[in-house]
C-alpha cells in the first residue's frame, strides 16, 4: 500500500492509503490510524455511510484519543470503487459512494462493485500483513455503513469480536434506501436481498454458533431520536424485536435531540471504542 500523506495524532500515527485492489478492479482509499508502540493491538474496522469517502470519519468523528488509550488500531476504507471506469449513477443513494457493502451481482455493477469480499478478504489480509494485529478485530459503522457492521459482522462472525452500529439501516429489504440498492446490486430476487438485512438475519439466528450460543455477548447501537431518516429508512425497532425474538443480546441506546450527523458519532464515539476494546482485550 502506498501512503498518501500521514499525520501525527494522540501520539500515534494517522496514514492515508491507496492500493490497486484485486478484488474491485481499481485503486482503493483508506485511513489506518496506530496507536504509539511496538504493538501487536487489535484492529476496529469502521464503514461510512452514503456518500462518504475514507476522510469522513477519519476527519470528523474524533475516535483517535479513544483509540491511542485503550491501544487499538482503527481502519477506515473508503465506501465503493471509484473511477472512471466503474458503473455509477446520478443519485447520492446508488453507485459510487453507495456500495452498500455487498458483492452485486447484477451489470453493470458486478464487475467492481464487491465490497463485502473487499472488507471481509482483501482489506482485513493487508492490515494484517502490513501493520502490527493482533489478528483479532471488531467492525462498527454509520448508517449504509452500520447496516455494512452488522451484516459482514453476522455474515462472517469467525472473523470480528464484537459489533456496533450508529443509526444503522436495520432492515434494508423493508425501507427505500435498501430496496433501491439491492434491486440494482442483486436483482430482483428478495430471498438474495434477505441474506443482507441484519434484522432478518439476526431473526434466522445468524449470531449463534453451532452450540447454539450467541457469537456477540451484546450488540451496540446508538440512535438518535432527531434523526430525519429514523422512521422510513433505519427503522431501529425492527432490530430489537429481531434480537428479542432470536434471544440476541442487543442495546439500543435512543439518544434524544441527536441527528444523523457525525456530530451524533463524534458524542458517542469513545463509548463504541471503548465497548470493542473491552472485548478484543478479553
Amino acid at each position: 500500500m502506498e501512503t498518501v500523506k500521514s499525520h501525527v495524532v494522540h501520539g500515534g500515527t494517522l496514514r492515508y492509503l491507496k492500493h490497486d485492489s484485486a478484488t474491485t478492479g481499481t485503486p482503493m482509499t483508506l485511513s489506518v490510524f496506530v496507536p504509539a508502540g511496538e504493538g501487536p493491538f487489535p484492529v476496529l474496522i469502521w464503514l461510512s455511510g452514503l456518500t462518504c469517502t475514507e476522510d469522513n470519519f477519519t476527519t470528523k468523528a474524533g475516535a483517535y484519543k479513544a483509540a491511542a488509550e485503550h491501544g487499538v488500531i482503527i481502519v477506515a476504507p473508503d465506501t465503493s470503487p471509484r473511477g472512471d471506469g466503474v458503473a455509477d449513477d446520478a443519485a447520492y443513494d446508488l453507485g459510487q459512494g453507495a456500495g452498500f457493502y455487498v458483492d452485486a451481482t447484477q451489470a453493470p455493477w458486478a464487475p467492481h462493485f464487491r465490497m463485502e469480499s473487499y472488507v471481509t478478504g482483501e482489506l482485513i489480509e493487508l492490515i494484517d500483513a502490513q501493520f502490527p494485529t493482533t489478528k483479532t478485530r471488531s467492525i462498527f459503522g454509520h448508517s449504509m455503513g452500520g447496516h455494512g457492521a452488522l451484516t459482514l459482522a453476522l455474515r462472517h462472525p469467525e472473523l470480528f469480536t464484537s459489533v456496533s452500529a450508529f443509526a444503522p439501516i436495520s432492515s434494508p429489504t423493508r425501507c427505500p434506501w435498501g430496496e433501491k440498492a439491492f434491486t440494482a446490486y442483486l436483482g430482483e430476487d428478495r430471498t438474495q436481498w434477505a441474506k443482507h438485512d441484519a434484522a432478518l438475519l439476526i431473526e434466522g439466528g445468524a449470531a449463534q454458533g453451532a452450540d447454539g450460543k450467541r457469537v456477540f455477548d451484546d450488540i451496540l447501537v446508538d440512535q438518535g431520536d432527531a434523526d430525519a431518516f429514523l422512521t422510513d429508512q433505519l427503522k431501529p425497532e425492527l432490530l430489537t424485536a429481531a434480537a428479542q425474538k432470536a434471544g440476541q443480546g442487543l442495546t439500543l441506546r435512543m439518544q434524544p435531540g441527536y441527528d444523523h450527523s457525525y456530530f451524533f458519532m463524534a458524542s458517542f464515539v469513545d463509548d463504541h471504542v471503548a465497548f470493542h476494546a473491552k472485548r478484543l482485550k478479553a
